[in-house]
């Protein structure tokens, strides 16, 4: 299945190439305007299906998984239209496809070649880190368009994304839903920047990943569960919880990157501000485990925020935010009195004062964990 979207000047070789490798294409003609994609395959056994306006990726690539589910189709390979992609690397995901018949294949694109851009770079190492955030699932490679879903599994998936965010959001719940996601090493192409066309919109787009993120990240708090597609495995939180002897192996060997280190601190650092009393350890080893953030630092990190410093600290803002002016004398000396009363204060100025200290502790957090990092690997070296 080829998306397309005015890329008429390499569509016609892209699924070319594809049909020398697989019997069915299909080329989703996402309201194109520069080209008329169905008469390049007049004559052809490779089949189009069109939209009249451009709907987005994520839309054409549930329209096409519609159109091989009705077929009886049992995968379905994407490959992108602007030959970034070598359709030749296809076989490298048959094996892949028999031993995890119940996955996703994601072609993990080697950048090491030239031409690539730096946005990619960032973007991807940036899009890696939310999907483990939101499912736990370590990818190499979360924004390539080279993948192999399965067809039944993904149509009993209920999927909002319409356009790139569809990307994201698909691995996350298919995780979610019982399903893996498996890493196919591929090869790519990026002509020079002048040569480039590219779709994405930086505003646009960027807004719609972060609010799909948002929504991900908030749904995965909720602590109500999602229907298994895919029979658990071992590792499920049931199984951990009836055994907690593994559960505490699992903590004591997890391994984070700088950023993991820096959120989890900061998680730590904001749930511990808040006056959830008697709660914290609960809610920081709840919302640290659902977004698979190292506990361990989560939890001892909250200790920075044990009273009484950082609790007055909160109290004292929140009054002088209430009343316009900072604690006296007077209201210390009927502190006990007035307990409801600072209870109050207290949530106030936390609501202020716990994300800055979240920030500033996170970052402090990181960049320790990344000067480390960098004197272990060259002292390594």
């Amino acid at each position: 299945m080829v998306p397309v979207y005015n890329n008429g000047g390499t569509v016609e070789a892209v699924a070319r190439a594809c049909r020398e490798q697989l019997d069915h294409v299909l080329v989703v003609d996402d309201g194109c305007t520069d080209v008329d994609v169905g008469a390049l395959f007049e004559g052809s056994d490779i089949e189009v299906l069109r939209h009249e306006s451009n709907m987005g990726k994520g839309q054409a690539i549930l329209s096409a998984l519609e159109f091989v589910h009705g077929r009886g189709g049992k995968w379905m390979v994407t490959v992108d239209a602007d030959g970034q992609h070598d359709p030749g690397d296809i076989p490298k995901f048959f094996p892949a496809m028999q031993a995890h018949p119940d996955s996703i294949m994601i072609g993990a694109r080697d950048f090491s070649g030239e031409n690539i851009p730096g946005g990619s770079r960032f973007g991807r190492k940036f899009s890696n880190f939310w999907i483990k955030l939101e499912c736990g699932t370590t990818v190499s490679d979360s924004q390539s368009g080279f993948r192999v879903y399965p067809v039944e599994l993904l149509t009993q998936m209920k999927l909002k994304g319409s356009r790139y965010d569809f990307e994201v959001e698909v691995l996350t719940k298919a995780v979610w839903h019982g399903l893996k996601l498996v890493d196919v090493p591929i090869g790519v192409h990026y002509p020079p920047k002048d040569e480039r066309i590219s779709h994405f919109d930086q505003w646009k787009d960027n807004v719609r990943l972060s609010g799909r993120h948002t929504l991900l990240v908030a749904r995965r708090l909720v602590p109500w569960p999602h229907k298994k597609l895919v029979k658990p495995d071992s590792t499920d939180w049931k199984y951990l919880l009836k055994h907690p002897g593994k559960f505490l192996a699992m903590l004591l060997k997890e391994n984070s990157t700088p950023v993991e280190l820096g959120v989890a601190a900061g998680v730590g650092i904001l749930l511990a501000t808040l006056p959830l009393i008697a709660c914290h350890t609960i809610a920081i080893l709840y919302v640290s485990t659902k977004l698979n953030l190292n506990r361990l630092l989560a939890l001892n990190i909250q200790h920075l925020c044990a009273p009484p410093l950082v609790p007055m600290a909160c109290i004292a803002l929140g009054f002088y935010m209430r009343n316009g002016h900072w604690l006296g004398m007077e209201e210390l000396k009927t502190f006990a009195s007035n307990l409801h009363q600072h209870l109050l204060n207290w949530l106030v100025g936390s609501l202020v004062l716990a994300p800055v200290l979240a920030i500033v502790g996170g970052l402090i957090v990181f960049f320790i964990a990344n000067g480390l990092q960098r004197k272990g690997a060259v002292g390594h070296a």
